[in-house]
This record gives C-alpha cells, sequence and structure tokens, in this order.
C-alpha cells in the first residue's frame, strides 16, 4: 500500500469517528437544566379526636380507694366503648396512683387512674365527653384534634409542592427558549410538617350527682394545615 493511500484511509477514518461523535457532542452542548425550589401548605380536614378521662376516690384504706376507682373506671370504659366512632383498640389505660390525704385529723386514701380515647367521628367530641362525665369520670382533659393517616397527609403536600416545582420550571423554560424536559432529581427539603391544633376543655372536678344529664359542650374538629418543601432538577430540551 503506497504512502498516499494510507494518508487517505487515515484521513476518511478521522472524518468519519468525527461525524459519529457529532450526536454526542450536540447533546452535551445543549444539557441544559433549571433547579428549583417549591413549599406547598395543604389544609386538610381533621378526622381524629383524643379525649382523655380521669377517674378518683377517696377511701380509708388504700385497697378500698383502688376498687372504688377500678369499679368507676369500668364503667367509663363501657361507656366510651360503646360510643359511634371508638372501635376495638381506641382505649388505653394510664398510670394508676395512689396516695394517702390529710383530711383534717384522718389520713384517707386517693386513687387515681385515666384512659385515652380515640374517636374516629371528631364532630361527636361533645357527646363524648358528656357520656364519659354521665358515666362516673371525674376528670376531662381534650379533645385533641388531629388528621389520622399522618403519611397520607404528607403525600398530599408533598405532590403539591413538586407541581408548583413543575410550574415555575416551565416559566423559567419558557424564559430560556427551551422545553421543560423529565425530572432528574428529586429532593424533600427539610421534612414535612404537620401543624395540629389543639384544644383544651375545662376539667371537671366531680361526677354528676343523681344522675343528673351532663351539658354537651360543642366541639369543630377543624383542620390541620401540612406543609412540604422539594427541590427539583429539570431537564431542558
Amino acid at each position: 500500500m503506497s504512502h498516499l493511500r494510507k494518508i487517505t484511509i487515515l484521513v476518511l477514518s478521522l472524518a468519519l469517528l468525527g461525524c459519529a461523535l457529532l450526536p454526542a457532542a450536540a447533546g452535551a452542548a445543549t444539557g441544559r437544566t433549571v433547579a428549583v425550589t417549591a413549599k406547598a401548605t395543604v389544609k386538610l380536614p381533621n378526622d381524629t379526636a383524643k379525649v382523655g378521662f380521669g377517674v378518683k376516690r377517696e377511701r380509708k384504706t388504700r385497697a378500698a380507694a383502688l376498687q372504688a376507682t377500678a369499679a368507676g373506671l369500668r364503667k367509663v370504659i363501657a361507656t366510651v366503648q360503646a360510643f359511634p366512632g371508638v372501635g376495638e383498640g381506641d382505649v388505653r389505660t394510664g398510670r394508676i396512683d395512689v396516695s394517702p390525704v390529710q383530711k383534717g385529723q384522718v389520713t384517707v386514701y386517693r386513687a387515681t387512674e385515666g384512659i385515652q380515647v380515640t374517636l374516629h367521628e371528631p364532630s361527636k367530641s361533645g357527646e363524648l365527653i358528656s357520656a364519659g362525665l354521665a358515666a362516673g369520670a371525674t376528670g376531662v382533659s381534650g379533645p385533641s384534634f388531629s388528621v389520622g393517616n399522618e403519611e397520607e397527609a404528607f403525600g398530599k403536600a408533598l405532590a403539591a409542592a413538586f407541581a408548583k416545582a413543575k410550574e415555575r420550571a416551565t416559566i423559567l423554560a419558557g424564559q430560556a427558549g427551551a422545553n421543560l424536559g423529565q425530572a432528574l432529581t428529586i429532593e424533600e427539603g427539610e421534612g414535612a410538617e404537620l401543624i395540629e391544633p389543639q384544644f383544651k376543655a375545662a376539667e371537671t372536678t366531680g361526677a354528676s350527682a343523681g344522675g343528673e344529664a351532663e351539658p354537651t359542650p360543642p366541639t369543630k374538629p377543624g383542620t390541620s394545615t401540612v406543609k412540604a418543601t422539594v427541590h427539583v432538577i429539570f431537564e431542558l430540551t
């Protein structure tokens, strides 16, 4: 093979290689991205309420005080367990406390025990409180309202934040004379935040006398606020 022919083949090979590299080089030249950060706030109706009930009894002996408190608490548990919106596992007992109390020259024993009730029909919280007090509860706290499925709530906030990020990125892409491509990276920022309203009912000091009906306090579950932030990098085409 002549020297001239070798040079010609080499030149042709380099030309073909250059043509093969052109698409990749062009892709690299246009491989632009746009990075955006977006925050979203979503309000969701509260579908759960928690209410606490306590029973307190005073007797001459520890055993009598404990027995009286247990009997009173069983009545309260039976009442709230049968309440609409309270299911299996929605009643949890709390700490039991027995302590001596001086009444003048006499020492008596005070026993207390409480329960926490999860109610899945929060608009009926006032009725639940009334029923618990009528059953013999001597104290009540709550209700505190919340969204039962927090992960689902966070998911809705994240979806809203991503939609806002995509909307902003589309505007920026248009200003740059490009079209918005797929999301290349998505990062959750600062973690989702759930803000729940709090409400405390007044604590009572004694059970109703003579089976007197307890008034039903008005309660409104309201909404909880969920906040989320996302950082997204989109491809520009």
